[in-house]
């Protein structure tokens, strides 16, 4: 069962946790001067986990005065996913038939994850993900470097 969540240690401990692991994908967009870069990933997480911490406590410390009343957290961090999506399809462009941004519009809503994780207090989740979001990009990004310089010597 949760419990509402009074060591500000523990608090500021997942706010700090969403910050430093989205810096992670906002530094690699950052370094291929994508559009959403450092700044931008780690507000997100950072807003993200906040947001879930109050989803969670609130209710918590809610039933304690109002037992009565029912609330569900979940709902938040599924309008926080949802929002998320939104901002992330206005990185996406389209340009002379060709769509550019979706992978940036796609670490924007992992950091959201990332966010609501630590916010949840799943730290090793979190980190996990990062890692491997983080090896996704940079493999993906080096195998398609190798195939396509193939093509291209092949045309040659």
């Amino acid at each position: 069962m949760l419990e509402p969540t009074t060591d500000i240690g523990n608090v500021l401990l997942r706010l700090a946790a969403s910050i430093l692991l989205a810096a992670v994908y906002g530094w690699e967009r950052e370094y291929r001067d994508k559009p959403a870069g450092l700044k931008t990933h780690m507000l997100l997480a950072l807003g993200s986990a906040a947001l879930t911490i109050i989803a969670v406590q609130f209710p918590l410390t809610q039933h304690q005065e109002q037992p009565g009343i029912e609330f569900d957290p979940f709902r938040l961090i599924q309008g926080i996913l949802t929002g998320i999506g939104f901002l992330g399809a206005g990185t996406i462009i389209q340009s002379n038939g060709d769509v550019e941004g979706l992978t940036t519009a796609a670490t924007l809503w992992m950091v959201t994850a990332i966010g609501v994780a630590c916010g949840l207090g799943y730290l090793t989740i979190a980190a996990m993900t990062t890692g491997l979001g983080l090896a996704v990009l940079i493999a993906v990004k080096s195998f398609e470097r190798r195939l396509f310089s193939d093509q291209d010597s092949d045309e040659s």
